[in-house]
């Protein structure tokens, strides 16, 4: 008798231990205010920034993360650049956690591929291995325009073995540069080369191919939206179509919206229109859960 009441009382206490200790952890993480951190640094160059946007009451249970790449030709632009989603974003998810990110521009002495696949993947990790500090949960969408929806994209197609993406949102990215469009300009090949490290690919690879996202779409690819313009003169068309049928193909579930005009330089109505299908898209496959 005296041992089962010694047992009770143990097994009493180890629970109410745990209780409480559960308990505290919510009490903890309902009490985090809503923090922003800017230009975090996740490497040594100094263009391995991001800015990062935690909600309240953030938990490592519930609260995913949506990841801004900017555009640029792989060669210039900046966070800045893709600032004009983040209200939109904190209004109508107010539950995720947000991250703007820099990558490592190319120039003469710095390719882009696949060293800005690789960025992307640095801040991943970073907010991966920091997620109980953070009070994250590393589940991300990502969300890039022109050559960030083209590191967006392949990062999601060929650099996610853990599954970590749950959408793409691509906007104006370019899907395959086997397209006309780019191998018949008789700039582009040389221009592509420039970008690539020979380095990280096989002796005569077919640049074009490996790094085109549309060629690289499987059947572990994640939900896509897409957004083009039906005249633009950087990104045809074309390679909407391309990436759509890829995926159709793959059967991924995916949108494609297209609108009159060029290169993002479309109406006020159609850039509100693409805000609320990347939200639906975010309610979708990236919620939080209470």
């Amino acid at each position: 008798m005296k041992k089962l009441l010694l047992l009770i009382l143990f097994f009493g206490i180890q629970f109410s231990y745990i209780s409480c200790s559960k308990d505290n952890d919510n009490n903890e993480e309902q009490s985090l205010q809503a923090e922003t951190f800017l230009n975090v640094s996740y490497g040594s160059h100094a263009q391995e920034k991001y800015d990062l946007y935690l909600p309240a009451n953030r938990s490592t249970e519930k609260t995913k993360v949506i990841v801004l790449v900017h555009g640029g030709g792989w060669i210039e632009g900046d966070k800045a650049d893709m600032d004009f989603l983040i209200p939109y974003i904190k209004l109508r998810h107010p539950n995720h956690a947000i991250v703007n990110i820099n990558y490592v521009l190319a120039n003469a002495n710095t390719p882009a591929f696949p060293n800005q696949f690789l960025d992307l993947d640095a801040v991943i990790n970073k907010l991966t291995d920091e997620k109980d500090e953070l009070h994250i949960l590393p589940q991300f969408g990502l969300i890039g325009a022109s050559a960030g929806a083209h590191i967006s994209l392949m990062y999601d197609y060929a650099y996610d073995p853990d599954d970590q993406v749950k959408i793409v949102g691509d906007i104006v990215g370019p899907t395959d540069f086997t397209d006309p469009f780019f191998s018949e300009n008789p700039n582009f090949p040389a221009y592509l080369s420039a970008l690539v490290d020979e380095n990280a690919y096989p002796i005569g690879a077919d640049y074009a191919a490996i790094l085109s996202p549309a060629l690289q779409v499987s059947n572990a690819s994640s939900p896509t939206l897409l957004f083009y313009g039906n005249t633009d003169p950087l990104v045809p068309l074309s390679n909407a179509t391309t990436l759509n049928s890829a995926l159709n193909i793959a059967q991924i579930d995916h949108t494609l919206n297209v609108y009159e005009g060029g290169h993002g330089d479309w109406s006020n109505a159609d850039i509100e229109n693409m805000k609320a299908q990347i939200s639906m898209y975010i309610d979708t496959y990236l919620k939080v859960t209470e």
